[in-house]
């Protein structure tokens, strides 16, 4: 069990970052939704909010009190079993609460945790804290690629910050790294905090395969484009190919054109012309799949690949990853494992159960991390998920193939 003193500094530590986050942001900034899939940035500062009122405060805290009883409605995401939500499509609606009272509701449950935990040394208690915590890293990813995205919608393509991470440029050559085959043991176990959805371990078999030491660039998808894989069906899933035309997609998102034609991409730090030499991001599966058929064809020295399975990734990076670059850090990987269930999962008791097992359908899993994952949140065993024409997040890809 983790010592009072460690988990009070980790709790303070992730809610100084989140406010830190909004620095450079106007209230303006905080409040407006770009699309159904994003949330303002005040309503991610209000729901991290809402999880240690409701999930902690609520069944912990003596003589407990809502800040505002209507807050457990207007920022609940999606836990039927605590009650009534807010359309999460109208988030930007919500002018009120004003972002000043969200930073002061924040503070309120923040003093109020801190002195739980140091009353209440539970093993319970410190499991919810710990999961609230890492509950709030994932909203301050959130929190970015959706600030990105609303940013982007504005015609003068302002810059969240001139110095904010981005990607870095791969360092070498692809080289196939042979994968780890045969019967392998994958998924979490041990003391430390993991999601309910990255247990139990459990054997699986890898078939003999490899694994590209770099992620796909921009330079090579650029080559995609030019020999039109954005209009040849023939590399595409049908669905993908759906999409594909309904969306009018030529391109990764944030991908845009000079008057002189040349390609730019938009990223926090603002517009800057396109470095070929950084992975790309910000696409689909459907495009990652289509890119892997393509490649399996074209692309010099990727004769036969395709998309890896999540275990075939795991277990490089859990046995190997000494020889593979930027498995975390720089995109999420996409594979082509279906989000689900493994053997013998169990959600977790009470109200938790709802946070990863009810979305195990239609989603397909993406390993690794992303420049806004926030420090210390990955693992080798972490699945990340979503539908198949996401691509708002920090999304890309690298290529497996069978055999050596």
């Amino acid at each position: 069990m983790i010592s009072t003193a460690s988990l009070l500094d980790q709790f303070l530590r992730s809610r100084k970052h989140s406010v830190e986050l909004i620095a450079p942001l106007s209230p303006e900034d905080c409040q407006a939704q770009s699309m159904e899939d994003a949330s303002p940035a005040k309503w991610h500062l209000a729901h991290v909010t809402w999880f240690y009122e409701v999930m902690i405060l609520k069944p912990f805290e003596n003589d407990f009190q809502y800040w505002n009883p209507q807050f457990a409605i207007l920022f609940n995401s999606y836990y039927n079993g605590v009650g009534d939500k807010h359309p999460r499509k109208h988030r930007g609606l919500l002018t009120r609460p004003s972002l000043k009272e969200v930073l002061d509701w924040r503070t309120n449950i923040e003093n109020r945790i801190t002195a739980l935990l140091q009353s209440n040394t539970s093993s319970e208690l410190q499991s919810l804290v710990q999961m609230g915590i890492h509950h709030e890293q994932q909203h301050q990813e959130l929190l970015l690629t959706d600030i990105q995205h609303l940013l982007f919608q504005n015609s003068l393509l302002p810059a969240y910050s001139s110095n904010h991470l981005d990607l870095q440029s791969s360092r070498a050559d692809a080289k196939w790294v042979k994968g780890i085959p045969g019967l392998v043991e994958v998924g979490f176990e041990g003391d430390g905090f993991h999601f309910d959805n990255e247990s139990p371990r459990h054997s699986t078999y890898n078939q003999i395969y490899s694994l590209a030491s770099e992620l796909i660039t921009n330079a090579q998808w650029l080559n995609f484009i030019e020999d039109g894989g954005y209009q040849d069906a023939k590399w595409w899933l049908d669905a993908g190919w759906s999409w594909v035309q309904a969306e009018q997609i030529n391109a990764p998102l944030y991908w845009n054109r000079d008057l002189k034609n040349q390609y730019w991409r938009f990223s926090l730090n603002g517009n800057s012309p396109l470095d070929t030499a950084k992975p790309v991001s910000n696409i689909s599966y459907f495009e990652a799949e289509a890119f892997a058929r393509w490649a399996s064809k074209n692309l010099d020295g990727y004769a036969n690949s395709r998309l890896p399975t999540e275990f075939e990734w795991e277990s490089v990076a859990e046995h190997q990853a000494d020889l593979v670059n930027d498995l975390f850090g720089a995109v999420w990987q996409w594979t082509s494992s279906n989000y689900s269930a493994y053997p013998g999962y169990q959600p977790w008791s009470g109200i938790a159960g709802e946070y990863n097992g009810k979305f195990m359908v239609n989603q397909m899993v993406l390993r690794g991390s992303s420049a806004y994952t926030t420090s210390g949140h990955s693992r080798t065993t972490y699945r990340n998920f979503f539908p198949t024409h996401t691509r708002w997040q920090m999304t890309g890809l690298r290529l497996a193939k069978d055999g050596i």
